[in-house]
């Protein structure tokens, strides 16, 4: 792996967190330490950022993890809102989400389709 030592780290977690930092270090399971960590949240074209500090991920829940070009990254069509109103549209996002599952859960059921299976099923 190789990585350079002032770059910017994309690392997308199982929970489907996207946290993006500088790489302190990191070991042969992937266990990783990012420092000046700030995770970001994306909803539609706007995105918001959360500083974490210093985060320690475990290498199990590293999805993706990629360098980020820094002269590309201005030039993405995305505009940076503050966070309380991305952590909003979120909340927005996800109770729309669960209502629509509910909707076509409830349709599959009508016609005889089973849909007992639970949230933590990754399956």
């Amino acid at each position: 792996m190789v990585l350079a030592a002032k770059g910017k780290l994309l690392v997308v977690l199982r929970d489907g967190r996207k946290l993006i930092g500088v790489l302190r270090s990191f070991d042969q399971f992937a266990n990783l330490v990012l420092q000046d960590t700030i995770e970001r949240i994306y909803v539609g074209d706007a995105y918001g950022d959360i500083p974490r500090g210093i985060f320690i991920i475990r290498g199990e829940n590293v999805v993706l993890l990629g360098e980020i070009d820094l002269d590309k990254e201005d030039e993405l069509p995305l505009r940076q809102v503050p966070v309380e109103e991305i952590l909003l549209a979120q909340r927005e996002e996800i109770e729309a989400r669960q209502r629509r599952e509910k909707l076509k859960n409830k349709l599959l059921h009508d016609q005889g389709f089973s849909v007992d299976f639970t949230e933590t099923d990754l399956y």
